[in-house]
């Protein structure tokens, strides 16, 4: 008897859903979200996204202290927006369809500390944790300078404590360089398609990383059970955190102000489409539920996937969210975009966010190195692989059925001239030069 995912049957799966086959023989495609607009599940609120940005102000004197890169910014850990014109003609030109409007990068590869999106709910969630450590102790209070964090006498409390986390890479490496910093006993369980110099550097950093010959499934699944061990650990779970969904979320209305600033409008005549890479979703679920705050309706974010681990689009596509993996689908989650390399999504990305995303797009391995080398060529941004999954967007949406039946649908086909595409660069600001260079060659071939 054929295994069943979920009430179907993998044949049945494809008779109900022909875009199934499609999946599973690895090709590029939009998937359009069915799910998008149904009502929200209540799961995080507006008030959980305002708590996060007062503790995230109330730690920047602390951040200003330890980490000098974000001195000037105030203790702000926060990326930069560009234009990319050069890249927009370049887009247009390759795949024959004008990309009308105007093509923007947020480049998270930029965020100090760690130079990925992950710096964003994992270093929030850590400093959370020590937050509520240091009040149960009586040892801080919210109305005090956080820059104090920084004695040594704090170090040596938060050394009673310990963090863990599993992760691909990205993740861990922002959770291993701020818990290490803070004091705690950092643990970091990376998946055998972790690259060696983001293992490297989290030792030396001073995390301890566990490594393991299996994927993320297994390095977060060891991670839980050995934490759960241990009652002075907080395991950090990419799977199931609020808090780091949270702290995704506040790049939402930070994205906004920097908008204003630079006289951009999001609005009923000028919409936003944002394209962003998806390992387990966590990320960007959580920066699509801030986009959606800050802008309403008139953003419209799309998830980009390897064409060979698209777990978020499978979540979405079968409903079973966390009960389904690539595997289940034939497919073998193997990606050079280490960050995207997720056989199973996160239950709670999709079932807070699942009516937020609009669509999902597959890309292959093969378009994520030419658009690295493409960026760097005529923008001078350096990214890594899985942070190029969005640059893709424009043209999959543009030149697509599925992506001119949405437009359509939602009355956008003639305001095109006026929409922005923001790619969210998600990481690569501590690759190493020979590894970029390595990504940059890989590309030429």
């Amino acid at each position: 008897m054929d295994k069943r995912i979920g009430d179907k049957t993998l044949v049945e799966w494809e008779q109900a859903e022909p875009i199934v086959k499609e999946i599973r023989e690895k090709r590029e495609l939009l998937w359009l979200n069915p799910r998008y607009g149904e009502r929200d599940a209540g799961l995080v609120t507006t008030r959980d996204v305002a708590d996060a940005e007062a503790r995230l102000h109330r730690f920047k004197p602390y951040l200003a202290t330890v980490f000098p890169e974000t001195e000037q910014a105030g203790g702000l850990i926060e990326s930069p927006i560009y234009t990319t014109a050069k890249l927009q003609t370049f887009l247009g030109e390759e795949a024959g369809t004008r990309i009308s409007g105007r093509l923007m990068m947020k480049a998270d590869s930029e965020l100090p500390v760690s130079g990925s999106i992950k710096a964003r709910g994992g270093i929030y969630e850590v400093l959370k944790t020590a937050e509520k450590l240091a009040i149960d102790a009586d040892l801080l209070r919210e109305s005090d300078d956080y820059a104090m964090l920084a004695a040594d006498s704090f170090k040596q409390f938060f050394s009673r404590y310990s963090i863990a986390v599993g992760s691909t890479g990205n993740l861990g490496l922002s959770i291993g360089i701020v818990g290490a910093t803070l004091g705690f006993q950092t643990t970091v369980h990376m998946s055998a398609d972790a690259s060696a110099w983001k293992k490297a550097l989290l030792r030396k950093k001073g995390a301890f990383v566990k490594e393991y010959a299996a994927d993320y499934s297994v390095a977060i699944l060891e991670g839980r059970e050995q934490a759960a061990l241990d009652p002075r650990c907080h395991f950090i779970d990419d799977e199931n955190s609020k808090d780091l969904f949270v702290g995704y979320a506040t790049a939402g209305n930070r994205l906004k102000k920097q908008f204003y600033e630079q006289g951009i409008p999001v609005d009923a005549d000028h919409p936003l489409f944002v394209y962003l890479p998806c390992g387990v979703g966590g990320g960007p679920a959580g920066v699509t539920f801030g986009l959606k705050q800050a802008f309403g309706k008139y953003v419209h974010a799309f998830f980009v996937e390897p064409t060979h681990a698209p777990c978020f689009l499978l979540g979405l596509l079968t409903g079973l969210n966390d009960r389904v993996t690539v595997r289940d689908f034939g497919l073998d989650n193997r990606t050079a975009a280490d960050g995207l390399a997720v056989p199973r999504p996160s239950a709670l990305a999709g079932k807070a966010a699942g009516h937020l995303i609009s669509g999902c797009f597959t890309v292959a391995d093969a378009r994520l190195f030419r658009y690295l080398k493409t960026l760097k060529d005529t923008e001078n941004h350096w990214i890594e692989p899985s942070a190029a999954a969005g640059i893709a967007g424009p043209q999959m949406l543009l030149g697509s059925a599925a992506g001119k039946n949405y437009l359509e649908k939602h009355h956008l086909t003639e305001k095109t001239a006026d929409v922005t595409h923001l790619f969210w660069a998600t990481g690569g600001g501590m690759v190493p030069q020979t590894n970029r260079e390595a990504y940059y060659a890989q590309a030429s071939r």
